[in-house]
């Protein structure tokens, strides 16, 4: 009899548990169904206002929780905020109380409005990202490898025990010697960054001649150049020396005081906007950078818009 009522005890036990676990799982509402109850809700919020009236029943029946669930994962979306909305309106019924409980529901659906978004596509910001990368200038360009990692980590331990070192009091029992040697040794190393922080920077094209201002060589000379790259369709070299035809055009007429070290923009902004020759300064710097810069757009028919800009300067 024991051993019976023992079995039957068992089996409801195990009903239980199955029900329960049922129960939970039907709980869980679908996109769809969340939307449904968040736009009952708002429904409902039409009827608050300053008037005393009651509080509509589907705003005292909200859960403490919205279990949703979606084809990628659940959520479980707290309602702690609005249910402390809607008893502050049930203690001070008034518009504004009214508009937090409407606002708060309506950030909800705007949520869920998001979530089902689907994602921009971002293929074309890709594909324009990888075409500049595969360009020339960026086809040695790397993270640092493990050796590099190593030198810094080595560097760095130096460095850090040379502050040690000077930081101790133990410095007069150290060998005079030995601490020579760990400052030849940053010297040297600082020296071999340094050195080859110059060798990189040797490789980089220069903005304008490093010996003389633009203007020392007359803008037609740099025309003349100019054209006779033209002539052997190089083109981007024909616009690249086409523009600062232009620059020696302008610097020798006292527009800005020579300066070999300035960039394409600078000269530009030095230009007032007022003057009649900002608008083509700012067309041949376009061209300029599109073509030097870029590298693309460099062709037959943008070396005449060039020549043009420069017809529209006085290089005639």
């Amino acid at each position: 009899m024991t051993a019976r009522r023992t079995h039957i005890l068992a089996f409801f036990l195990i009903v239980a548990i199955f029900c329960r676990a049922d129960g939970t799982g039907n709980d869980a509402l679908t996109t769809a169904e969340y939307r449904a109850d968040l736009d009952r809700l708002l429904s409902a919020t039409q009827q608050l206002d300053s008037s005393g009236s009651p509080t509509p029943q589907p705003l005292h029946d909200v859960t403490q929780s919205w279990h949703v669930r979606t084809d990628q994962r659940e959520f479980e979306i707290s309602t702690e905020g609005l249910r402390r909305d809607v008893r502050r309106y049930e203690s001070e019924k008034n518009i504004a109380n009214a508009s937090a409980v409407r606002t708060r529901l309506e950030s909800l659906r705007s949520d869920l409005d998001a979530f089902e978004k689907p994602p921009a596509d971002s293929s074309a910001n890709r594909a324009a990202l990888n075409s500049i990368l595969a360009r020339p200038e960026f086809r040695d360009v790397q993270g640092p490898n493990w050796v590099d990692r190593l030198k810094q980590r080595l560097l760095a331990f130096l460095i850090h025990l040379l502050e040690r070192l000077f930081r101790s009091s133990a410095i007069p029992t150290i060998s005079r010697y030995f601490v020579y040697v760990l400052m030849g040794l940053a010297v040297l190393a600082l020296g071999y960054l340094a050195y080859r922080s110059i060798w990189a920077g040797q490789g980089l094209e220069k903005v304008v001649p490093t010996d003389l201002p633009v203007s020392a060589k007359e803008w037609a000379i740099w025309l003349k150049e100019a054209r006779a790259a033209a002539a052997k369709s190089e083109w981007r070299d024909a616009i690249h020396l086409a523009y600062w035809a232009g620059i020696s055009f302008l610097e020798r007429q006292g527009m800005w005081k020579p300066d070999r070290a300035r960039t394409p923009r600078e000269y530009l902004r030095l230009l007032a906007s007022s003057s009649e020759h900002r608008e083509t300064l700012k067309a041949l710097t376009q061209i300029f950078e599109l073509a030097w810069y870029a590298k693309r757009g460099a062709s037959e028919r943008t070396f005449s818009q060039t020549l043009q800009e420069l017809e529209k300067l006085g290089c005639r």
